[in-house]
């Protein structure tokens, strides 16, 4: 159990551990500053449209962007529009949608293309899925670039667990098919990608040599398991993590940017 894991009652914010982990991190020579969104930045909301950042976790993200020799990301499931239309993220900060099956890394940067043979496959499993709605009240799909997104947050839990079993035991194993537990959610693609594979690359492209990763959901487990030694991992929330650090609720990962941008602004300064 690190000095973060939950115990009864607590409340975790910011721990002295935590904080002197960012100042650490604050000091390396190019930081890399990787957030997820929903969850981390901002509170779940039931509407994925009306999610918004909180204040304060966007104004000290949007200020880090700022720093010399730092970069900002963000790492999202979602898909990049959505991204930016809820996020409204800083001009210079990069972007991961679709847990890295798209990147925007500044102007310039192409679209995903699928072939002929991944666009037939994305419209066999929409119509998988869209057949399991139809039959599990309160379930809804999202359509992304690359894959679609069973969502079963406004359903109730029976037909939620019904629907996502269904649906995995259609496409489970099916070639060319991916899919990933969310929160209330099951995401389908078919172009292989990880929030993982999102933070080494962008480490890569930064020439970062340190980094730190926010998240809450199981799928930035991945990125967790990426970070090395000198990076800092964040888990938002009170589930299972290989994070070696953890805070409760987005309000603290508004304090968790806020103090690390303070660090981070004495660092570049000296």
């Amino acid at each position: 159990m690190t000095p973060d894991a939950p115990g009864a009652g607590t409340r975790l914010a910011l721990t002295p551990e935590l904080r002197a982990a960012v100042r650490q991190v604050a000091a390396t020579d190019h930081l890399l500053v990787a957030m997820d969104f929903d969850g981390t930045m901002a509170p779940i909301v039931p509407h994925a449209g009306d999610a918004r950042p909180l204040p304060r976790a966007a104004a000290a993200f949007a200020a880090l962007a700022e720093l010399p020799r730092t970069t900002t990301a963000l790492i999202s499931g979602r898909a990049l529009a959505s991204l930016r239309e809820v996020a409204s993220p800083p001009a210079k900060s990069l972007l991961i949608g679709s847990h890295g099956a798209e990147a925007w890394l500044g102007p310039g940067s192409t679209g995903l293309e699928l072939d002929a043979e991944q666009q037939a496959l994305l419209a066999e499993v929409r119509g998988i899925l869209a057949g399991i709605t139809a039959e599990a009240p309160g379930t809804v799909l999202e359509d992304k670039p690359a894959g679609v997104v069973l969502h079963t947050r406004q359903a109730g839990d029976d037909v939620a667990e019904d629907a996502v079993a269904a649906a995995r035991s259609l496409l489970e194993g099916r070639k060319g098919v991916f899919l990933k537990n969310g929160k209330r959610v099951l995401e389908t693609s078919v172009v292989h990608a990880s929030k993982g594979e999102a933070v080494a690359f962008l480490r890569q492209v930064a020439g970062a040599s340190a980094v730190l990763f926010a998240g809450d959901d199981t799928t930035d487990e991945d990125a967790f398991g990426r970070l090395g030694q000198g990076d800092v991992g964040v888990k938002v929330g009170l589930d299972f993590t290989q994070a070696q650090y953890r805070v409760e609720a987005p309000v603290h990962v508004a304090e968790l940017l806020e103090a690390l941008l303070r660090e981070r602004s004495a660092a570049v300064a000296a």
